[in-house]
């Protein structure tokens, strides 16, 4: 019998972070409002990613996270190029389509996981040596880890 109780609590959690009432604080989508291109790819202090680089790297583990569930290898993302990705395009509509793609991501993540059998959570993910429960509880902590540092680069550009 298919039960995923504990997965749509793991699936909530992400959606918290994002876009829902997380009880640490603002979620992702109300620390990026009002920020604009210029602001996100500021480097208010030194030898520390952008705001633009946060974005996308947390992206990037949304995407394998999601990929993993679909039964991909989760290939070597830390220490990789992939792990932050650079900056192609440093315009207004690339800022905006980095934010969609953000949340499109942590939502097609979260519903994936919404649908993932709670007897699977043990199961080992593909190309890792971690089951998927540790990984969709680390994607979440990820995630609120780099929202952190998005509120005090924004406090530090003074867009918050």
């Amino acid at each position: 019998m298919f039960m995923n109780a504990e997965s749509l609590r793991i699936a909530d959690q992400l959606r918290r972070a994002f876009t829902g009432d997380p009880w640490h604080g603002s979620p992702v989508l109300d620390l990026l409002a009002g920020i604009t291109a210029e602001q996100a790819r500021a480097r208010p202090v030194r030898s520390v990613h952008s705001i633009w680089e946060l974005v996308l790297h947390v992206d990037v583990y949304l995407q394998v996270g999601f990929e993993a569930t679909q039964e991909v290898a989760m290939p070597k993302v830390h220490g990789t190029e992939r792990d932050w990705p650079g900056l192609r395009d440093d315009s207004a509509a690339a800022w905006s389509a980095a934010q969609d793609q953000l949340f499109q991501n942590a939502e097609r993540l979260a519903h994936a996981i919404e649908q993932f059998d709670d007897a699977k959570l043990q199961d080992t993910v593909p190309g890792r040596q971690y089951d998927f429960y540790y990984l969709f509880h680390g994607i979440v902590q990820h995630s609120l880890y780099h929202g952190g540092q998005i509120a005090m680069l924004k406090k530090a550009t003074s867009a918050g």
